[in-house]
């Protein structure tokens, strides 16, 4: 293949399906390089989704394009698909590179521009950048495509100076180094510059790695500074606000966390922060403008649950009978908890789950679906509840949601529900019934990590509870038990067990004879949930 002189409007679209590409097959070894020991979705999900709202924009465009039409689709469709922090930085980047692309065949001197203005606006987006990430490898490539004589020698002096920059994060960072792997943003910022070597040179794509090959990280944030349980939660979303307002509304949201990214321009802004106070973060965007689209993440239990989307599977319809004074909708991943909630007088089930989070539009649809002018909304997930909370203004209809953070809450929930009751009577007496739900989770680590209950090794069995992991063993039967003896106590009347994927009878029947044994009072209930990655899922109250 001859290589490239200049980039033209096909030149970039296939770049930008080559990466996305790239991403999705290297996407579980990112995440792999990331941090927490639960199967979770994080940097190599955030990016690859990222790209896939570009590719979708972009290839809406049809076939016949020009560069300015493409880059218009870039910047619009990394904007309003950015997640994570990796994802709104990479959003930046992508929309700097292509800002001076003003006719259609880029050449080597614009390419390079492009990456300069890609470094510098991914820095000023980022409250307190932090060398060792993602920001780092796209310094070292805007340097390296510098001088450079073609459009080959601008890909590949890019490509070059960001490998070598990744292989230097973990001496930029102590806690690379101890974990034995580079920066998990900074090798998905690599593959970028990978596909363009393939599409402007036609050099051979990277191999993705072997997973089992990598270690783990201990608990860090992507591109910011301190640990997991420093700050609690991720809050994204996009901004409708005046660009004079924007400074104010960085300087507060520099009191309440890190991890700050806020991008875009004229008028529309994609923001993320780390921080623990959700609410106050959310109220300073009030300030400056209109949040939309708010997704709020427990960054202490990123659970991805994707099997359930891949395999599609297939919640059971909910019976067509005659509309109650209150409808319920639930959020659930499983058909057995589908099931259950069904049984209990759910109207419409929504899928949705940790990280894996239904839309706005998915709760109105269901909303409405359900033929009553009263509902109440179980997001079942604390993830879910920002976007539940939206519902109610965007319908004509009296909609409440009720701040169930579990199934096993949810469940709770529903055992005070009356169809025949008015909203508010039943958004009251749901709601008190969840509050009194000690919610624990079953699962297995995926990663090497120190948390407050102790060292966690790749393949232990951990019990979550709200305070994190809370027990830590090398079977499930152990963990079970453990966790039941942290979350127990003497006032407690009732056990609700959902079992999950991964749970046997030999271990649910431990289960109850150990429950029986400690807690003679505690009445047990087991259920067949069919949940993935939690075997076990407990109710206490």
């Amino acid at each position: 293949m001859t290589s490239l002189t200049t980039l033209s409007a096909a030149d970039l679209t296939r770049a930008v399906t080559t990466y996305a590409g790239l991403l999705r097959a290297q996407r579980d070894v990112i995440n792999r390089l990331n941090v927490y020991p639960v199967p979770d979705g994080d940097t190599g999900t955030n990016m690859t989704l990222t790209l896939e709202s570009v590719v979708a924009d972009v290839n809406a465009l049809g076939s016949e394009v020009t560069m300015s039409e493409v880059c218009r689709a870039i910047a619009q469709g990394s904007l309003m698909g950015a997640r994570g922090n990796s994802g709104v930085i990479l959003s930046q980047m992508l929309r700097g590179l292509i800002q001076g692309f003003s006719t259609d065949a880029v050449d080597a001197t614009q390419l390079a521009a492009g990456l300069v203005r890609a470094d510098v606006l991914a820095r000023q987006a980022v409250a307190r950048p932090v060398e060792g990430t993602i920001l780092s490898v796209a310094r070292a490539a805007a340097k390296g495509a510098q001088n450079a004589s073609s459009l080959e020698s601008v890909v590949h002096g890019a490509r070059d100076a960001a490998r070598v920059a990744l292989a230097k994060t973990p001496e930029q960072l102590a806690v690379l180094k101890q974990a034995g792997v580079v920066d998990s943003g900074g090798t998905g910022l690599v593959l970028w510059f990978d596909a363009l070597c393939y599409v402007v040179a036609g050099d051979p794509l990277p191999e993705t790695p072997d997973i089992d090959s990598l270690r783990a990280l201990p608990p860090m944030h992507e591109a910011g500074e301190g640990g997991i349980s420093d700050l609690k939660y991720e809050v994204m979303f996009l901004l409708d606000a005046n660009d004079e307002r924007l400074p104010a509304f960085r300087a507060a949201w520099e009191d309440l966390g890190d991890s700050i990214v806020i991008v875009g321009g004229e008028g529309l802004y994609n923001c993320h922060i780390h921080s623990n106070d959700v609410g106050a973060s959310i109220e300073a965007a009030l300030d400056a403008g209109r949040p939309r689209q708010i997704r709020v993440t427990d960054l202490s239990d990123q659970v991805i649950e994707e099997r359930w989307v891949r395999e599609a599977n297939v919640l059971p319809d909910a019976p067509a009978t005659p509309a109650p004074t209150t409808a319920v909708v639930a959020v659930v991943v499983g058909e057995g908890v589908g099931r259950i909630f069904q049984t209990l007088g759910v109207r419409e089930l929504v899928k949705g789950g940790q990280s894996m989070n239904p839309s706005t539009a998915e709760l109105v649809d269901a909303v409405r679906a359900t033929g009553s002018s009263q509902i109440v909304i179980l997001p079942n997930n604390r993830n879910i509840r920002a976007v539940a909370e939206q519902v109610n203004s965007l319908v004509e209809l009296d909609v409440r949601v009720v701040a169930t953070d579990s199934i096993v809450e949810g469940f709770a929930a529903l055992l005070s529900y009356d169809p025949d009751a008015g909203v508010e009577e039943n958004f009251q007496s749901m709601t008190d019934s969840a509050q009194h739900v000690i919610a624990g989770e079953v699962t297995r680590a995926v990663r090497d990590t120190q948390t407050d209950a102790g060292e966690v090794k790749t393949g232990d069995w951990i019990g979550l509870g709200a305070g994190g992991v809370l027990a830590i063993a090398r079977s499930v039967e152990d963990v079970n038990a453990l966790l039941l003896g942290r979350l127990v106590k003497d006032e407690h009347e009732l056990l609700t067990i959902i079992e999950g994927e991964g749970s046997t009878k030999d271990a649910t029947l431990a289960l109850r004879q150990f429950a029986t044994e400690h807690f003679p009072k505690l009445c047990v209930e087991v259920h067949h949930g069919g949940q993935p990655l939690y075997p076990y899922l407990f109710g206490v109250e």
